[in-house]
């Protein structure tokens, strides 16, 4: 699918689901894209598995997300003027339904990868008219009705009530039709009724009488149309050809010779001569060519492969024609198959219908690739001027087309490289503040709400000691500063947010806390662990001369941002005081505990030694304890 549905999407999703659910969708669809190029063709299972993204997050169902995708792109291309094509098929909505699958094939020319579904009117009454939906895709069946909910409703006024009457191979969910025992796709049929006020469409439509002066009109002979459309056939009851026009005789004569020698396409049968493209999904029989007439018909000539039509000599044709053909092969090569768009008219003093068409060319290439000629064309169509100004424009619109995908991947890229700079700057914020304090400095609020009062942490200081490098000599210093950043990157590796939280490193000693800045009830067993972990992690890596003091203390703290220039979360208190005099009064490779966290930790079955009584400054004496292990498991 073109991105221009998946950005109707995208837009209205994040206007009435916020940024945030989009996201989540995009996220648990694994999809890469950030941003939708318009023109660009993307997987037919993204919009399906977004709709049930959407549907696991806020709760609504998964159809309720099809039909609200198919109102989408209704609003969405409105912003772009294709409301005014709608809006100029007809004064009535049976105009537009009538006139919808005709729509799908002249946007053929903007978006030719376009895989459109073919719709027909079968039933026409004044409550409504009940619509055919046709496509070899699944799952699309009920965007497709959201999109007639939307049309009707902001086009047309009315409000329209949409019934399945039967389906057949739809698959909720699916992309791809289910595959046929014969080969190739299933085609997904849909009948839906529609059930709207139709009235004023039947009396000025269905229910006016003709008027008088076209009675006088006397009849004109077919071969009048045959020369006003070139390529027009002449089909009766017996699905065979009984008159064609002169362009269709010599483009099927060029490549075409059937087995008998026969050089004509007069009397032969259609459907040997011409596939049905459009309307996708009916047999091409006589009665759905009167049924569908108010339909375009696309039709394509199959022309004979080109090693078998140079096996076979073509009997019948002059010389002038066999050498024409000859030159065309020489110079085209194997010839593309011509399309033929039109409507089917029904002639009733022969019984038969008449095939009003013209081949469908985009450009020089094309006309060049069908061995056609700008003369073939029609000449009171518009047919040779379409195709001399898709000439003329195609270089400046593929020029264009190429500048705006290129913008776009630079948008994407540039897009991609913001959100890396921000996870980078937001990883360089939370190394300096705490995630939860940040984001509440990001709502605006003033950064002395940021400060906080804890009634119990635990606070861990940390002190190095390195004998090795006493001195101070140059080379020395630098490699005590590689022998810090060693120990307290391992020691960072410790750290496990929320359970335990690094505030700072000054000099040789580091700071960390468990219960702040996130509560924590088990700050005291993690604040041990981390402990105890230091002193391993400092053993296995073996640093000749390096020890490490750790003391640890519970109690209240108060915390919050300080500074403007290099802000930093600090955190106040008696507690960080006694924390700091326990790692200063400690021993090396030793973690000395205040006698609260000794009873706690004891309790849990960690391994405690008393180490009597302490001097400890400003405080006297105080009872504390070595932490030996954790408990046994």
């Amino acid at each position: 699918m073109y991105g221009m549905l998946l950005e109707s999407v995208q837009h209205f999703v994040q206007l009435e689901f916020g940024e945030m659910v989009w996201k989540q969708a995009l996220a648990a669809t694994g999809c890469k894209y950030s941003v939708f190029n318009t023109h660009q063709i993307y997987s037919d299972s993204l919009m399906p598995d977004l709709a049930a993204a959407l549907s696991a997050i806020t709760g609504k169902s998964t159809e309720y997300f099809m039909v609200f995708f198919g109102r989408c792109f209704v609003r969405f291309f409105s912003n772009f003027g294709y409301d005014k094509m709608i809006k100029a098929t007809g004064r009535f909505f049976c105009d537009f339904l009538q006139s919808v699958d005709n729509i799908h094939l002249q946007m053929r020319f903007t978006y030719p990868k376009m895989k459109s579904p073919s719709m027909q009117l079968t039933e026409v009454d004044e409550r409504g008219a009940v619509l055919v939906y046709r496509s070899t895709r699944t799952g699309f069946s009920k965007y497709f009705k959201g999109q007639l909910m939307e049309i009707a409703d902001a086009l047309y006024g009315l409000k329209l009530h949409i019934t399945i009457i039967d389906r057949q191979n739809d698959t909720t969910g699916g992309t791809t039709g289910p595959i046929a025992i014969q080969g190739g796709l299933k085609t997904v049929i849909v009948r839906y009724r529609l059930d709207f006020d139709n009235k004023d469409y039947m009396e000025a439509k269905v229910n006016k009488t003709i008027h008088p002066s076209q009675k006088k009109l006397g009849p004109v002979d077919g071969s009048v149309l045959l020369e006003m459309f070139p390529f027009a056939i002449i089909i009766d009851e017996d699905m065979q050809i009984t008159g064609a026009g002169e362009k269709m005789v010599e483009a099927w004569g060029l490549e075409n010779v059937n087995s008998s020698g026969q050089s004509t396409i007069i009397y032969s049968t259609v459907t040997d001569h011409f596939k049905l493209r459009r309307p996708k999904g009916i047999p091409f029989t006589w009665q759905n060519i009167l049924h569908f007439h108010t339909v375009l018909f696309e039709l394509e000539l199959i022309r004979a492969p080109q090693e078998d039509a140079e096996k076979k000599e073509p009997q019948g044709l002059s010389l002038d024609a066999l050498t024409l053909t000859t030159e065309r092969r020489e110079s085209q090569g194997a010839m593309k198959n011509i399309l033929l768009k039109g409507q089917m008219r029904y002639i009733t003093e022969i019984n038969s219908v008449i095939f009003l068409c013209s081949p469908i060319i985009n450009n020089l290439d094309e006309l060049h690739n069908m061995g056609l000629f700008l003369n073939d064309l029609n000449a009171h169509g518009l047919s040779r001027e379409m195709v001399m100004a898709g000439w003329q424009h195609f270089s400046r619109l593929e020029y264009t087309f190429e500048r705006e995908e290129q913008r776009s991947d630079e948008l994407e890229t540039s897009l991609h490289l913001a959100d890396s700079w921000k996870r980078q700057g937001d990883d360089l914020l939370y190394s300096m503040i705490p995630k939860p304090v940040a984001e509440r400095l990001r709502a605006g609020l003033n950064p002395l709400s940021t400060c906080q009062s804890f009634e119990q942490v635990t606070v861990v200081f940390g002190e190095l000691h390195d004998d090795s490098h006493s001195s101070s000599d140059l080379r020395d210093a630098m490699s005590a500063v590689s022998t810090l950043n060693t120990c307290f990157s391992a020691f960072d590796e410790l750290v496990q947010t929320p359970m335990v939280y690094k505030v700072e490193t000054v000099g040789q000693v580091y700071m960390a806390v468990s219960g702040a800045p996130d509560m924590n009830p088990l700050h005291v067993q993690h604040a041990a662990d981390m402990a105890l972990n230091m002193v391993a992690k400092l053993m296995e890596l073996k640093l000749p001369g390096v020890s490490v003091k750790i003391g640890l203390h519970t109690g209240p703290v108060v915390a919050g941002v300080v500074g403007l220039k290099v802000p930093r979360y600090c955190l106040f208190g008696d507690t960080v005081n006694i924390a700091s005099r326990m790692e200063s009064s400690g021993m090396p490779n030793k973690i000395q505990v205040t006698e609260y966290i000794a009873q706690k930790l004891r309790k849990l079955g960690y391994i405690l030694e008393s180490r009597g009584m302490v001097q400890v400054k400003g405080k006297g004496e105080m009872k504390t304890f070595w932490l030996e292990s954790g408990p046994k498991k």
